[in-house]
């Protein structure tokens, strides 16, 4: 990830500049060679220095000025053709004086609202969903929200000042200005992930705002999942016989992590398990499509830098403050229909833990449905079924 940062951050850097130094250190270099030309090499030194210095803030400037060229593409027909009163916005709000952004996709803009929780903290899907589940935009108002410290919002504050209110009084921001904008009494959730626990949290908070919720890759006790996934990853990196993993496994210890590398010691054995769920030959449309996703007009070249810094710092910043939470305890009950879509193949958040939950939840309605070819992933790995299944749970009473 690290080196993705600093290709993007160099690249215009290096292919504008480094020609103008070569050429002008090969003129240099031939001045050189006659003694009584030293003060031409510094006039032309200072030159290059110049020129160079010219196309630094030329790249810097074609940096901040890629902010202008985002947005989400329309909403067309099978023809090509623009579909009448569909709706393809990408929206900068302030949500309680942070400016956040949001993508907002549908066929027709009197559908019932949905809102996607991405995964993280830092994450931002809101490309991804937009390329893996364009199937919900003919039955729902699709938002994505690039929550604060991720992607197109990293800069909403702070990530050392981000904190778990900081998530659930925007979202709840969030909530009202799309139910005030749309008309709507109430609106529809889905968290992955980490936005499974986060909307979790928006329900029990506000249940009056929301009609169902559902959570894929559910979340439950984080500092127990952190180290059931350790010790998972430990035990097949043994399998396989990778003992490069197990040293450094060993060496970081067992978590919860704290301090400046809890992204880098968390990700040896989270990356070790999403590299085994890939490898699954149960598991359809494995992996991610990150290049695809970074690529996408939503995201400026700025974003696609932040896209990175938000999954390393902001995650290093908030994740340890949710260890302690732990649903099974902390949110038994709530008021409003929920559902768990979860992958049978999981190695990432413990199934076991979501089915425990699931048993000792009271709610007006709820179910658990298995995805039998998916992962930590059901929404990419079995899109169609997904779909099917949130217009079941959501469309169909």
């Amino acid at each position: 990830m690290l080196l993705v940062i600093v290709f993007l951050v160099l690249t215009l850097f290096l292919v504008l500049l480094v020609p103008v130094i070569l050429f002008q250190g090969g003129r240099c270099l031939s001045l050189v060679i006659s003694r009584k030309n030293v003060p031409m090499v510094f006039k032309s030194l200072k030159s290059s220095m110049i020129l160079s210095l010219v196309v630094l803030v030329l790249d810097i400037g074609v940096i901040l000025g890629s902010k202008l060229f985002d947005y989400t593409p329309s909403i067309r027909d099978e023809a090509g053709n623009v579909i009448d009163g569909a709706i393809a916005e990408l929206k900068m709000l302030r949500l309680n004086g942070r400016k956040q952004w949001i993508s907002i996709r549908g066929h027709d803009q009197n559908n019932p609202v949905l809102l996607f929780l991405a995964g993280g903290p830092g994450g931002t899907q809101m490309a991804a969903v937009r390329h893996e589940l364009p199937e919900l935009e003919k039955n729902f108002v699709v938002v994505n929200w690039d929550q604060p410290g991720s992607g197109k919002s990293y800069q909403a504050l702070k990530n050392t000042e981000i904190t778990l209110d900081t998530y659930l009084e925007d979202g709840y921001a969030l909530t009202e200005y799309l139910k005030m904008r749309f008309e709507k009494e109430k609106i529809y959730l889905i968290g992955e992930s980490w936005g499974s626990a986060l909307g979790i949290f928006l329900l029990e908070r506000h249940p009056e705002s929301y009609h169902g919720f559902i959570g894929t890759g559910q979340m439950v006790a984080f500092w127990e999942t952190e180290r059931i996934d350790y010790y998972k990853a430990m035990e097949l990196a043994k399998q396989n016989g990778d003992q490069k993993t197990v040293d450094r496994l060993q060496k970081n210890g067992e978590p919860p992590y704290y301090g400046k590398s809890v992204t880098w010691k968390s990700a040896v054995y989270l990356n070790y398990l999403t590299a085994q769920m890939a490898k699954n030959p149960e598991v359809h449309n494995p992996g991610y499509n990150t290049i695809r996703d970074l690529m996408s007009s939503e995201y400026t070249l700025w974003d696609k830098i932040n896209f990175f810094r938000g999954i390393i710092n902001t995650y290093n910043n908030v994740y340890p403050q949710l260890y302690e939470i732990d649903l099974r305890k902390d949110y038994p009950k709530l008021q409003v229909p929920v559902h768990f879509f979860l992958g049978r193949h999981d190695l990432n958040a413990p199934t076991a833990l979501a089915e425990e939950y699931y048993q000792l939840l009271e709610a007006p309605e709820k179910s658990l449905i298995w995805f039998e070819h998916s992962a930590h992933s059901p929404w990419i790995n079995e899109p169609d079924l997904f779909v099917k299944e949130v217009l079941e749970c959501f469309l169909s009473k």
